[in-house]
């Protein structure tokens, strides 16, 4: 069985200037496998939530690394990317409940008179019940077919992986290109152009997108942070930050839908609703500071610069320095796996004339 990588493994892959795109993305795709089985007898037992949070968050960030390595990689479809978005949402349904009566019985309860305390023991009341419901879904989920058919499908890719052509470019190439994207995604969303307060419900539906696009970066960066230095590794704790924000401004969104789902028509919470108040107004205190930030040119230039000088590529570049004005790698260089795969590639598509200028470019699989 491969195992689950190391923070030390990562650190080491990071040094290696010969490093592919594919034996990367085998190495990460593991880890997140790993962290997702490795969860799923304790959610089982369903006896502490943070199993299930950390479940959940594996999910995700597995799903993100098949985005991300799906030029490099072929997987079963068993193992793809719409069979771990399946096991996402009923997570997901579980866990989003398993916040909200933490909040609600918490943060919320203990703050409260016994006049608005019984209101909300109430809506506690319908909501565990909507939890077991939920639970029953996620127990059967992890004791059936569907989930042993992707766990058998990811051993055996882990096993022998299959990859594509581009999978043997060297990462630290490649790099900017991944993350480019990536970046231009997160600069050019509409929620930065929305000022603080945001009180429309079409506000608050972009910039819960943003919080949604942010997360989406955060999984995507860290998986690179050993291939930066300390200032991508501080922006990605920024980017964290900001998605925690908005997902407090969406949970206090959340709320007061249930309240008025749950509640009576004619029950007033003055004091609930002060407290959610307070927190948005806490939350945007700072909001046009950032996004004044994310909007200014010199800002978005210094975040493009930084995806461009990665460590990885400033290592290819000191491996790669004796080209004797030839423009062609060192002797030292042709002799690395990496060199040795890519020559021996090309020498094959020579024979077989599949490079000749009369004739199309292949089209890269997966």
């Amino acid at each position: 069985m491969v195992k689950q990588g190391s923070k030390q493994q990562f650190q080491t892959a990071a040094t290696n200037p010969g490093l592919t795109f594919g034996e990367y993305a085998h190495l990460v795709i593991a880890t997140q496998y790993h962290a997702i089985a490795q969860q799923i007898t304790a959610v089982i037992a369903d006896k502490d939530p943070e199993n299930l949070h950390q479940m959940r968050v594996g999910t995700r960030r597995l799903r993100t690394a098949l985005q991300v390595f799906a030029p490099a990689i072929q997987l079963p479809k068993a193992a793809g990317e719409n069979a771990i978005k399946a096991l996402a949402k009923v997570l997901g349904q579980l866990r989003d409940l398993d916040v909200q009566l933490a909040d609600l019985t918490e943060t919320y309860r203990p703050q409260l008179d016994k006049t608005e305390r019984k209101l909300l023991d109430g809506m506690i009341r319908k909501l565990r019940k909507k939890r077991r419901h939920a639970y029953k879904a996620v127990k059967k989920t992890l004791e059936g077919k569907r989930l042993r058919s992707l766990k058998t499908a990811y051993e055996t890719w882990l096993e022998t992986p299959q990859y594509t052509a581009i999978a043997q470019l060297p990462l630290a190439d490649i790099l900017p290109d991944l993350l480019s994207p990536l970046l231009a995604e997160l600069l050019l969303h509409p929620g930065w152009l929305i000022p603080a307060p945001a009180a429309a419900p079409a506000a608050e539906a972009c910039l819960h997108d943003l919080r949604k696009a942010c997360k989406h970066v955060r999984y995507q960066t860290e998986f690179f942070v050993p291939f930066y230095g300390d200032s991508f590794q501080r922006w990605v704790k920024e980017i964290k930050s900001l998605q925690d924000d908005l997902g407090k401004l969406q949970d206090a969104h959340v709320l007061n839908d249930l309240l008025r789902q749950h509640l009576p028509k004619k029950a007033k919470m003055p004091t609930l609703q002060a407290q959610i108040q307070k927190i948005r107004t806490d939350l945007f205190r700072d909001w046009d500071s950032i996004r004044g930030q994310y909007l200014a040119k010199t800002y978005r230039q210094q975040l493009h610069q930084m995806v461009l000088d990665s460590k990885a590529a400033i290592a290819l570049d000191t491996a790669l320095d004796q080209t004797n004005g030839t423009g062609m790698p060192s002797a030292n260089f042709n002799k690395t796996p990496v060199a040795t795969t890519a020559i021996a590639s090309l020498e094959n598509a020579s024979e077989k004339n599949v490079l000749s200028s009369d004739r199309p470019t292949p089209t890269t699989a997966g």
